[in-house]
């Protein structure tokens, strides 16, 4: 396959210009050793043994590489992988045992392996041969409450996106609303928003404020096509939060709607609408100013 061919040109070129001399030269022979006798006892060990030869220092790639990688998969962007990650990932995809004993390792190595192993196989799920027979993988693999798998599942990953049903996207991004990460690195997010994810959010959202407790100013990015008398009535308790953020997420989510009764809201707040009108306000910016006071 041509796509697998150039994603491994891909993999070789970034780690030939990131990775030690000597990790090369021990990638370079395990890649043959796997493939001799398709051994899956010499792949699950080069798999493990990696981490004694490779760095997780983030990969820094350059808009060149940023452009080629989505090139090859819509929407890849190993931009947060570190050098291990994509050491491992190449060795998944030099692994060609067939398809029934590829999946067999693949399987034994996501229930088996350990935390930063479970991460480099998750967020390789979009380059991953045989998509459509992980996906029951990918969607227990939402189950977990540690954020670095969690993350390398629901971030920057396209495999979400492409693959998940309605109900298991939402509950994939509700669940990152419940752990509060930065949703703006949902990939697809506005164009998978729907209305039931919509009602799903307000109905999280009362669920906390009845426990005197804050939303997540992200979460109104949800609404914003669905908005009607209803859930307008959150919006109006949102814009006139004490919360800045939460005021300009208000804000924001009535500014890009096309519910005409959510446009009468934005008489009061004329310089945070030509904040927004000038870039200075939007969801990321929201999202990222989130988590940094989050930290």
């Amino acid at each position: 396959m041509q796509t697998q061919t150039d994603l491994l040109a891909f993999f070789e070129s970034v780690l030939a210009s990131r990775a030690e001399t000597k990790a090369l030269d021990w990638l370079s022979p395990q890649t043959e050793k796997i493939n001799a006798d398709a051994s899956l006892t010499k792949f699950f060990l080069a798999f493990s043994q990696a981490s004694r030869f490779f760095k997780k220092d983030n990969l820094n790639l350059s808009e060149t590489e940023k452009e080629t990688s989505g090139s090859l998969v819509s929407g890849f962007d190993p931009s947060h992988w570190d050098v291990l990650q994509t050491a491992r990932t190449y060795l998944l995809l030099k692994f060609a045992p067939g398809k029934e004993a590829w999946l067999k390792a693949i399987n034994q190595l996501f229930e088996t392996g350990d935390m930063h192993e479970q991460q480099a196989l998750y967020a390789a799920l979009p380059v991953m041969p045989y998509p459509d027979d992980l996906l029951t993988r990918a969607i227990d693999g939402c189950r977990t409450n540690m954020t670095l798998i969690f993350d390398a599942i629901a971030l920057n990953n396209p495999y979400p996106s492409a693959h998940f049903p309605e109900a298991n996207w939402n509950q994939l991004v509700l669940k990152s609303i419940f752990m509060q990460r930065p949703i703006y690195r949902i990939q697809q997010l506005d164009e998978r928003r729907n209305q039931a994810l919509a009602e799903i959010a307000s109905d999280f959202a009362h669920e906390r404020w009845a426990a005197g407790r804050p939303v997540m100013p992200e979460l109104w990015r949800l609404v914003v096509p669905f908005l009607n008398e209803h859930l307008l009535e959150d919006l109006k308790k949102v814009v006139f939060s004490e919360d800045q953020l939460e005021c300009e997420a208000g804000v924001l989510a009535a500014y890009q709607s096309g519910f005409a009764p959510a446009k009468d809201l934005l008489k009061s707040f004329p310089e945070t609408v030509s904040a927004i009108e000038y870039g200075e306000i939007s969801w990321e910016k929201i999202g990222k100013d989130f988590q940094d006071k989050k930290a």
